[in-house]
């Protein structure tokens, strides 16, 4: 149960997170107007809020304004996720050219819907992996399985020889037995080698390989010496870069959009920036829906489609309505940011594993 209640936790801080980056978003404030003066900058309050700088001119000092304000800060942003998210999956294209436009009271921000879908997608991820088991042992071809064959073939095949020699001794052998004895010996070189390498176990020759391992970076070089003293503890620490370093997704995406824009001076990297943070928040609830697919054993087809055509339709529809372009324009470019995308995910791997194994 620790791992849905952590999931639980982390989707609300989410939504808290998401609310903190967007905490008004064009909504009118609630409660009667306040009189005095503000109590954060001191200025005389005319309404509700200060006109200066934004407090509620009503202050809570209660402990049930606490969980208010927890209530408050999910729910409210929840209840535009409800508004914005419809849009992201059925008109990409026209929440971003209208949130772009200036339409931001009834939308999420781009930035605070990024943060919540890389919340619920970790959450998620962390849920379902909290009861997996990986056991490579219980495969029916264990280790001690295969040495006990092997062992079985180089007695059947040293008894062989041994009688293929004796008969050489004792003047009864044919033609060809010289030539028995030598394919005889060659086998029994082979099976041996394999046992030796099997009985060693695979972690041996990984541990010579990262111990003679030299990138030139010494301290990436100690970082994989020790990912492979402890694996687990290396998979941790790339989730956690994973999930703390995610919105670098960001900055090295929009230049690879703006290169698609060079010759239209109107499309400014702000309008790119709105676009890939839409767009990478619209893939972050692709996978957590994949994987939820997946765990509840959705049939192959379905969410095999979906990860064969779910990116790319949707930046083909969001394309085409963010920057108002014809069929072949958006379609090209389609293309293009596909490719872009795999150089973008390398850079990032890339990063990760830097910051991950080097921590």
């Amino acid at each position: 149960m620790s791992g849905e209640f952590a999931a639980a936790g982390d989707i609300a801080t989410g939504a808290l997170i998401g609310r903190a980056v967007e905490p008004k978003a064009g909504e009118h404030g609630a409660g009667e107007d306040a009189h005095g003066v503000c109590l954060n900058c001191g200025t005389a309050l005319i309404g509700s809020f200060c006109h200066a700088c934004g407090q509620n001119g009503h202050v809570h000092k209660t402990l049930t304004s606490i969980g208010h304000d927890l209530l408050h800060g999910v729910f409210h942003f929840e209840g535009k996720v409800w508004r914005t998210v419809p849009m992201l999956v059925t008109r990409p294209g026209g929440l971003t050219r209208r949130y772009i436009d200036g339409e931001r009271a009834r939308f999420v921000s781009p930035l605070a819907l990024f943060l919540f879908f890389v919340f619920l997608m970790f959450a998620t991820f962390h849920s379902l992996e909290s009861g997996t088991d990986f056991n490579f042992d219980k495969t029916p071809a264990t280790r001690a399985e295969k040495l006990a064959k092997l062992d079985g073939e180089i007695a059947s095949t040293q008894a062989k020889l041994n009688r293929a020699q004796q008969r050489i001794a004792q003047g009864k052998a044919d033609d060809d037995d010289q030539g028995d004895i030598v394919g005889y010996q060659a086998t029994l070189s082979g099976l041996r080698v394999a046992r030796t390498s099997i009985a060693a176990g695979p972690e041996q020759g990984r541990t010579e390989a990262v111990n003679n391992l030299n990138t030139g970076w010494p301290a990436l070089d100690k970082g994989v010496r020790k990912a492979n003293e402890n694996p687990e503890l290396a998979l941790y620490k790339l989730q956690s870069s994973a999930y703390k370093y995610s919105w670098a997704l960001i900055p090295i995406s929009v230049p690879f959009v703006a290169l698609l824009f060079l010759w239209r001076r109107r499309f400014k990297l702000y309008d790119h920036a709105i676009f890939v943070t839409y767009s990478l928040a619209f893939m972050m609830l692709l996978a957590t829906t994949i994987s939820l697919l997946m765990t509840i054993g959705a049939p192959a087809w379905l969410y095999g489609n979906m990860i064969a055509f779910g990116p790319p339709v949707h930046l083909f529809f969001q394309l085409r309505g963010a920057y108002q372009l014809n069929w072949f324009s958006a379609l090209w470019r389609t293309f293009a940011l596909l490719i872009f995308a795999t150089i973008t995910l390398t850079l990032f791997g890339i990063l990760l594993l830097g910051l991950g194994l080097m921590e």
